[in-house]
């Protein structure tokens, strides 16, 4: 293989591509568009040929031939302030990098008529397709999108009527996962700290952790049962009105990794040592969080970039033509224990 480029032109053409690889100038375009199936070790080395030729495609012509754009819109409702946005991004900008795709990313703050606009922008920008994300999981309306532009949702379920591929973490298995974390530690005196929000995630998360204590014969009252802000501020506060009572729980389960944080503070206020004290058990792996914590939080992690890039996947399967399945409403992504430091069996029986 030489350097630089093969032309006159100064620019890399397939054709020389394909003389450096050894292969037809047809296989050149299957592996570097990805339109078909290219046996894997001819692949790497035709895009490591074009990497050392400089090659570079041409997406007006490309896009003229195929009438695509090769350009995908994602659209979040929180992405500067969330942290995970990035993980969604990053799965969903892979998974498109691997087949070719640009990813273009806009905010909308989580005002609806902004979101309108973004997409009305993205539509004049000829995307391919649309995909539409939470930062977490709730329902969402129908974009006004013509029927020829396919859409995925990230992180969010459809409105009832509204038949689109999408993508959501399986809450009931992740909250089970907490359960069977505290319960194999040997507890039985669980309580659970939710949010106020009105989310699928909240009510997912709530439905799971009932029947996952349910199966262990552990009835969840209303003595074991808080609601408050998705924040330290509101862990402290209803782990106070736990950790006050007669009889203290041994374990809790937050909502998420904030919540958590609050929990630990108060407990420490309390003079109540984690784990040895009270086992807490989170639900995000929220990194900054998590890891910071003394002892290390014990938490559920969920699949943001999964998420990310079963959504760009699924939607350029859509774009292809590859999918001839019906949309599938919800796809359910598990999710899996991270194990730190804050759980212990309890000190009492």
């Amino acid at each position: 293989m030489g350097n630089g480029s093969a032309t006159g032109s100064g620019r890399a053409r397939v054709s020389d591509v394909a003389a450096a690889a050894g292969v037809s100038p047809t296989t050149v375009s299957h592996a570097l568009s990805g339109a078909r199936a290219v046996n894997a070790e001819t692949r790497e080395r035709i895009l490591a040929v074009a990497r050392e030729l400089g090659y570079v495609p041409d997406r007006v012509a490309s896009g003229l031939r195929r009438r695509r754009t090769g350009v995908v819109g994602l659209i979040g409702d929180d992405l500067a302030a969330t942290p995970f946005a990035g993980r969604i991004i990053e799965g969903a900008r892979r998974a498109g990098l691997e087949r070719d795709v640009l990813l273009m990313v806009a905010e909308s703050g989580g005002d609806a008529d902004v979101e309108r606009d973004l997409v009305a922008r993205f539509l004049a920008q000829r995307v391919d397709g649309l995909l539409i994300a939470r930062m977490y999981h709730q329902r969402v309306d129908r974009p006004a999108v013509p029927a020829e532009v396919p859409v995925v949702l990230v992180d969010a379920a459809p409105e009832p009527g509204w038949e689109v591929d999408a993508v959501v973490p399986d809450e009931a298995q992740i909250a089970t996962l907490a359960c069977e974390r505290l319960t194999r530690a040997g507890h039985r005196d669980i309580a659970y700290i939710g949010t106020t929000d009105e989310s699928r995630a909240a009510r997912g998360r709530l439905i799971g952790i009932r029947s996952a204590l349910g199966d262990e014969g552990i009835a969840l009252g209303d003595d074991r049962l808080e609601f408050c802000s998705s924040d330290a501020a509101g862990g402290r506060d209803a782990a106070g009105r736990l950790l006050d009572g007669p009889m203290p729980p041994t374990a809790v389960i937050c909502f998420n990794d904030q919540i958590a944080m609050g929990v630990m503070q108060a407990a420490a206020r309390r003079g109540i040592r984690v784990p040895e004290g009270l086992s807490v058990v989170g639900i995000d792996d929220l990194h900054p969080v998590a890891d910071a914590l003394d002892p290390g939080l014990t938490t559920v992690a969920l699949p943001h970039d999964e998420m990310g890039r079963w959504g760009m996947t699924r939607l350029l399967d859509r774009i292809d033509g590859t999918v001839a399945a019906p949309a599938e409403s919800l796809h359910l992504l598990r999710g899996w224990l991270v194990e730190r430091g804050s759980v212990a069996a309890p000190a009492r029986v």
